[in-house]
């Protein structure tokens, strides 16, 4: 039995299915209700992993684990207390996401120290444990998806500044094929994109794919904190905003972890596009 944790979140939802396909047991579980839709034979399960207690009865039992890392400081939880419940449970796997900042931005609070120690007590468990350092997700562009839909515009700073973002789904097989086989057992893995994107170029991408153009909007540092202060702790705001506008050499070169891994190129943002061009419409 694998249990996934955060099954209903961006990378939790596809490495589900990826399970599922692949013939495994998998308990989804997540915070909210029941009344997910969920691949046959999934079974989901309510818990709260700031509540380590209530994880008892889904991980015992279970070989293996995948583990989020909840959005850095923004959720805080206790994986030591986690883990400790997922050994006593029969647990002797763990894929950890974690995040490309622990390595960038080693002096952040809120990206490198935080995640750094939640690294270490996942390498200190006495299991065997994988860890993902992914970068930026394709998917942050459903942020536009309003704008889009109303106003055919989107909305950002540091328009011209390319970045490596990811396809949650290659992050799901990575995690999926982590959480099945040996072979990944001590590895850190890097999970970028084929290339570098601009906010620019993603935004033309979105109009490509809908056949219209998109109107970009360059937001100043200012205004990008202001919106961004909504629904982040100040902390992540400000280093976000860092690697958005200053990304250093670590953050924008390409990894070729997630091709070692799964045979295959990752994922471009045109492919993420047209899977959920949808949400833009």
């Amino acid at each position: 039995m694998i249990v996934v944790l955060g099954a209903t979140g961006n990378v939790g939802r596809p490495l589900v299915r990826a399970l599922a396909a692949a013939g495994e047991q998998v308990t989804a579980v997540s915070r909210g209700s029941s009344k997910v839709s969920l691949p046959k034979g999934v079974r989901h399960r309510q818990a709260d992993v700031t509540a380590p207690e209530s994880l008892r009865p889904v991980l015992d039992g279970a070989d293996a684990l995948f583990l989020h890392d909840a959005g850095g400081s923004a959720h805080p939880f206790s994986p030591r207390d986690i883990l400790d419940v997922a050994k006593s449970g029969g647990v002797a796997r763990i894929v950890l996401l974690s995040s490309q900042g622990i390595a960038t931005r080693p002096h952040s609070s809120s990206h490198g120290s935080v995640g750094r120690s939640r690294e270490d007590t996942v390498r200190q468990s006495g299991m065997d444990w994988t860890i993902l350092r992914p970068g930026g997700f394709t998917s942050n562009a459903y942020a536009w998806a309003e704008s889009i839909r109303a106003r055919r515009t989107v909305a950002a700073p540091f328009g011209d500044v390319g970045l490596t973002t990811i396809d949650p789904a290659d992050i799901a097989e990575v995690a999926a094929a982590a959480l099945r086989e040996e072979r990944h057992a001590g590895q850190v893995y890097e999970l970028t994109g084929p290339a570098l994107t601009t906010p620019r170029q993603r935004a033309e991408v979105i109009g490509d794919a809908l056949g219209e153009p998109i109107k970009f909007i360059e937001q100043t540092r200012d205004e990008a904190r202001a919106q961004m202060m909504q629904f982040m702790p100040e902390i992540v705001v400000e280093t976000t905003l860092d690697i958005l506008g200053e990304p250093n050499p670590a953050e924008q070169r390409i990894s070729h972890d997630v091709e070692r891994v799964l045979g295959r190129a990752p994922r471009t943002f045109a492919d993420w596009v047209q899977r959920h061009i949808a949400a833009f419409r």
